[in-house]
């Protein structure tokens, strides 16, 4: 979810990681799902991304 939206959006990991704070390592280990993240770390991911409440509810579900 967080790759797809990233690239609607024409960022790159580098530009999206650095502008949530984070390192596009750590950003690029969460798009792949190798790694847990905190929820405020997320929060700063669906918020920069507009990510849609019915897409994170789906998201968790899984």
């Amino acid at each position: 979810m967080i790759k797809q939206y990233r690239l609607a959006h024409h960022l790159s990991q580098e530009e999206l990681a650095e502008e949530i704070g984070i390192s596009w390592r750590q950003l690029q280990r969460l798009e792949h799902n190798e790694e847990n993240t905190r929820i405020s770390t997320f929060k700063k991911i669906v918020n920069a991304l507009n990510v849609p409440d019915e897409e994170i509810i789906k998201f968790f579900r899984k």
